[in-house]
């Protein structure tokens, strides 16, 4: 597993614990910086929380709109996670490209969680990716 893939886990494990903790997500990550009692924090990974975090409101406005059949509050945890940093990825991280993005949600849900995730993570990236280059000019205009 490459570094940014293992950014994206520990991002993806912070955003999940934050939200069940019902604390700022920066806030958790910035605790662990220096700390000698977990593993060290990769800068994307602090990158991808602190995007997430700045981004919420639009990033689940944008996965409500797309995510067909189902409401934020229904959806397992870890999967809201994965595609907050995905679509953050998808909009706001230039230098990943759009598929890049996506097969990374993929794979993390793959691995975290339900055998159904993969399938629905792909679909509201996928969704999402058809209109993402309408979406930058909108979020940068």
């Amino acid at each position: 597993m490459g570094a940014r893939s293992k950014a994206r886990k520990r991002a993806v494990d912070v955003l999940y614990e934050a939200e069940a903790r019902e604390v700022d997500p920066v806030t958790l990550i910035s605790e662990r910086v220096g700390s000698t009692e977990v593993a060290p924090v990769n800068d994307y990974t602090i990158t991808l929380v602190e995007g997430v975090r700045d981004n919420r409101a639009r990033i689940d406005q944008l996965i409500s709109e797309h995510a067909e059949g189902w409401n934020l509050g229904r959806m397992p945890a870890v999967d809201r996670a994965i595609l907050r940093i995905g679509l953050y990825e998808l909009l706001w991280s230039a230098d990943v490209p759009d598929a890049v993005a996506i097969d990374e949600a993929i794979e993390l849900a793959k691995t975290l969680s339900t055998d159904d995730s993969p399938r629905f993570v792909n679909g509201v990236l996928g969704r999402i990716a058809g209109i993402a280059t309408h979406l930058r000019a909108s979020l940068n205009g």
